[in-house]
């Protein structure tokens, strides 16, 4: 029989061979099925047919030639090409957006792999479902996957496979933006495997891993040295690096290489037919023209990255396309406009918080080594339960038969009377019920309306980004409310070539506090626009009397106020005040702390006037002032509060990054310690650097 395939095979490549100058492949396929070979050849014929077909241009020939192989191939031993047929199928749907379909095969192709014991053959599989479905599923899910091929391919010694399941765990970390350091441990690791097994194939991903691990020039150069090691005629990598680049250049603040390099990955994914790619490169391209103070284009090109996410069906990127658009709209002055993005903007982060991405993924690691532990351990046990199980079942159904032997009948006459009484019972409750909830959700509709009213108060009283980047080029404001209207603001004015900003914290978070942040900002505005103030201890006097007043004006005893860090930068000099808030100035590896006056804006027993320091700042300095909100927040492996000395640690570790990558991993080690938590308090955290 092999014999017989062997030359019906060479037969058929002989005639694709002839034919091949007036038939596509494709047709010299078809030829050969007409002559109506066995089932078990044609299923082959029909999996190469399918093959032949291209992607982005015969899409339904290549999904219809394959569904045919499947059903050919389903009396057939597991074979790589069979098990190779349902991934293609698999990547067809996906590639379609028929994510249901995708997942079936995908999945009917790891049982069936599992079943037949074989190892690189559910590799092949689940490495291809993990890679379709990590942007838009849970990662949950595929940590306990990955963990589990990660275990199959060290008790076999593949060294092959398990760089495979270290790839797709880096990957999924990645896309989680948590786990940093195991990040950077297995991108070494990779490296390692793939120079032990002379692959330059596997030392070119190793290379992306390690670059997708670090920051500024280091991540651009081992992003050069994974492009130097691949085939140019990869397109569909290279569109990912290539974007990857353009993202690390926009970073360090090249945003004419970023913008190259965007063009770049844009070309290569519509020759690779790769449609999150091309939503990539847009999204890049949009980002460095915002950068630019190119509004316009950067809405442009915002707008066609969204539509392009959509259309690739990847919720993950549609919120920071939302955001630009309407940062962009902020900078053209059309604020109509850019609150609809806003909007938009806040319901897909709700959307996106909504999904299971919440859960540590440590802790499914951890959880997944007990069980593998734990199954060793307990088969025995197990076994007794089964029999004892059993026992039960049998017992079980010797008492229903006595049951309907001598009471059923009169049982479940007596058990229809009292379903019909409740079921009438019932039927009242939930009309009674039914109205209440009408009402209910209309007055939770009108108060969650009038919630969103006053976020957009709120958030027409906070300077714009256009303002803080014309005022402080070189700086980053982290900005994450606990409710939907916060406490904490951030403030900003100029007057008299000096530049006034400020991080507050009003007492409360959500509407209550919100409601302090509006009357303590205009306090600050009153005392600057009409008293014309500008050192800050002056400020902050003004201030707290301006506050004062305006509660005094309430029958009830108002004891809400602020704490405050507030400063005043002119050239290299830089006056603060503060209430409770300290500044925090980073020089030359040394944090150098100037303290608060102990009291509130608010009401104080023997109140002193606020002090005003004078600091004489040097080139290379970082100034850094926030609110309580972030060293507050309880999290990490034993649940508790992360405290000063941990923030202080984390800012001196990052003092050589651009302002906006600081920006971005203090952002991400509050999310990692935070893990599945609920936010405390609302946070404010500022940085300036000078130059």
């Amino acid at each position: 029989m092999k014999k017989f395939r062997l030359i019906f095979f060479t037969l058929i490549f002989c005639c694709i061979q002839v034919n091949a100058q007036s038939q596509s492949e494709s047709d010299s396929i078809l030829v050969i099925i007409k002559t109506n070979p066995k089932d078990s050849i044609k299923a082959e014929l029909y999996y190469e047919l399918g093959n032949s077909y291209v992607l982005k241009t015969s899409l339904d020939s290549k999904i219809n030639a394959h569904l045919i192989a499947f059903n050919l191939f389903k009396n057939q031993n597991i074979s790589h090409h069979k098990i190779n047929n349902m991934v293609k199928l698999g990547t067809a749907y996906n590639f379609k957006g028929d994510y249901r379909a995708s997942e079936k095969y995908f999945g009917i192709a790891i049982s069936e792999a599992k079943k037949a014991g074989n190892l690189e053959l559910e590799f092949l599989a689940t490495e291809n479902y993990l890679q379709a479905f990590l942007n838009l599923k849970s990662p949950v899910k595929g940590l306990e996957t990955i963990l589990e091929l990660k275990s199959k391919a060290k008790k076999n010694k593949n060294k092959a496979l398990l760089f495979k399941a270290y790839e797709l765990e880096n990957s999924l970390y990645l896309i989680s933006g948590i786990n940093f350091d195991e990040r950077r441990m297995i991108a070494d690791t990779l490296l390692k495997i793939a120079e032990e097994l002379n692959d330059s194939f596997l030392v070119q991903r190793s290379y992306f891993q390690l670059a997708g691990t670090t920051y500024g020039e280091e991540s651009i150069s081992f992003y050069k040295k994974s492009l130097n090691y691949l085939d140019e005629k990869n397109k569909f990598a290279l569109s990912s690096l290539y974007n990857n680049i353009s993202g690390r250049y926009r970073l360090v603040g090249d945003l004419d290489q970023a913008l190259i390099y965007a063009d770049s990955a844009y070309l290569v994914s519509i020759e690779a037919g790769r449609k999150v790619g091309i939503a990539a490169a847009l999204y890049r391209k949009a980002e460095a023209y915002f950068f630019k103070n190119d509004f316009e284009k950067a809405v442009d090109y915002g707008l066609l990255a969204l539509k392009a996410f959509q259309d690739a069906g990847v919720l993950r990127r549609q919120d920071i396309c939302a955001k630009l658009i309407c940062d962009s709209y902020k900078g053209m002055g059309k604020f109509e406009k850019a609150l609809k993005y806003k909007e938009m903007h806040l319901m897909l982060k709700d959307s996106l918080k909504s999904r299971n991405e919440l859960e540590d993924l440590k802790f499914v690691e951890q959880k997944f080594n007990f069980q593998l532990a734990q199954k060793r351990d307990s088969t025995d046990i197990a076994l007794k339960m089964a029999k004892i199980e059993s026992m039960n079942a049998v017992l079980e159904n010797e008492k229903m038969k006595n049951y309907l032997l001598y009471g059923g009948v009169s049982v479940v006459l007596c058990f229809a009377i009292f379903l019909f009484i409740g079921f009438q019972r019932k039927k009242r409750d939930n009309l009674i019920i039914a109205e209440q909830k009408i009402v209910v959700e209309e007055k939770n509709k009108e108060i969650t309306d009038s919630i969103q009213y006053a976020k957009r108060i709120q958030s027409a009283i906070l300077p714009s980004s256009k303002v803080v980047k014309e005022y402080l080029k070189d700086s980053f404001i982290l900005y994450l409310p606990k409710d939907i209207v916060a406490g904490d603001f951030y403030w900003m004015e100029s007057k008299n070539d000096k530049i006034l900003f400020a991080a507050a914290d009003c007492t409360g978070h959500g509407v209550p506090g919100a409601m302090v942040s509006v009357v303590c900002n205009n306090g600050l505005n009153r005392s600057v626009r009409e008293h014309g103030l500008t050192d800050p201890g002056q400020i902050l006097d003004k201030t707290r009397e301006i506050v004062l007043k305006e509660f005094e004006k309430s029958e009830d005893d108002v004891k809400d106020g602020m704490d405050i860090a507030l400063c005043c930068l002119e050239k290299n000099t830089l006056k603060y005040a503060g209430a409770h808030n300290p500044l925090w100035v980073i020089r030359d590896g040394e944090l150098i702390e100037t303290k608060a006056n102990k009291q509130p804006i608010g009401q104080f027993d023997n109140p002193e006037p606020y002090k005003t320091h004078v600091i004489e700042l040097q080139k290379g300095d970082n100034i850094y002032i926030f609110s309580d909100g972030y060293a507050d927040q309880f999290g990490g492996e034993k649940g508790k509060k992360m405290k000063t000395a941990n923030f202080k640690k984390l800012l001196l570790s990052i003092q050589k990054e651009p302002m906006e990558v600081q920006r971005t991993l203090i952002n991400n080690a509050f999310e990692d310690w935070k893990g599945s938590l609920d936010q405390l308090d609302d946070v404010c955290v500022i940085g300036v650097a000078i130059s």
